[in-house]
């Protein structure tokens, strides 16, 4: 089971949250990584953020990215999305 975890922040105060679940083992780990993060924005009603040089590093080290106005091309009213895997 693949599990990715989104949650919105605004002033060090956490907004939003949700979880999605991935059970398709035949689907590579990036696949379920890009795949989860469309829902996550879907379901927060935003346009996917773009993926920097230090957003991949984050990730690959870590599990978990910050996402910042920086990433995204339209004007966002908080101040990052955070994804992190939480069973992978």
């Amino acid at each position: 089971m693949f599990r990715l975890w989104g949650k919105l922040f605004n002033k060090g105060r956490m907004l939003r949250d949700t979880v999605i679940e991935k059970d398709d083992p035949a689907t590579s780990r990036t696949a379920r990584i890009l795949d989860s993060l469309e829902e996550i924005c879907y379901e927060f009603d935003l346009s996917r953020p773009i993926w920097l040089e230090v957003s991949i590093r984050d990730f690959q080290i870590h599990d978990k990215v910050k996402f910042t106005a920086d990433n995204f091309m339209e004007e966002i009213d908080f101040d990052y999305l955070e994804i992190q895997v939480i069973e992978g």
